[in-house]
């Protein structure tokens, strides 16, 4: 069982990089980060990370052959964080399993996967922004492992500041 498709695998070890660098930028934010607006046109961080959320939403609908779109209601803080990973942690599934899938791994990426790299970069911007900076990394050292998608990650191997 699970697939040996090595788009479909690269597609996974993408989808542990947005789950690591996500959980860095959202590990230990004060209580307060989630509302933060940085300005008058700006979303909160719990905005984007809801959006993150609908983002894999809707690349497991696309991977199923049933495209939606849905935009939530941001939750808490840590419900949202939770949520992030769950539905990363749904969409790796489906991408480790032997199911078909229902467009090209190419139109995955250059969807919901790269524009989550986009919005977890927000949210590290913001972090700073807000006086709750995270620490910067080689990432290019990251343990970062397919299928490891939850808020449990690896300690960096090289961070800076």
């Amino acid at each position: 069982m699970g697939t040996t498709d090595p788009n479909r695998e690269l597609l996974r070890h993408c989808v542990a990089t947005v789950a690591y660098r996500g959980a860095k930028a959202t590990r230990g934010a004060p209580d307060s980060f989630a509302t933060f607006h940085a300005s008058d046109t700006t979303r909160t961080p719990a905005q984007i990370l809801a959006h993150i959320g609908d983002l894999f939403d809707w690349a497991l609908s696309m991977a199923k052959g049933a495209e939606a779109w849905h935009n939530s209601t941001p939750k808490p803080w840590p419900e949202e964080v939770a949520r992030f990973h769950s539905s990363l942690a749904r969409f790796d599934e489906y991408l480790a399993s032997d199911e078909k899938l229902a467009c090209p791994c190419e139109r995955l990426f250059q969807g919901a996967i790269a524009d989550s790299l986009t919005h977890v970069g927000q949210i590290a911007m913001l972090r700073r922004i807000a006086k709750a900076p995270i620490r910067g990394e080689n990432y290019s050292r990251a343990a970062i492992q397919a299928g490891r998608v939850g808020a449990d990650q690896a300690a960096p191997a090289r961070e800076f500041d």
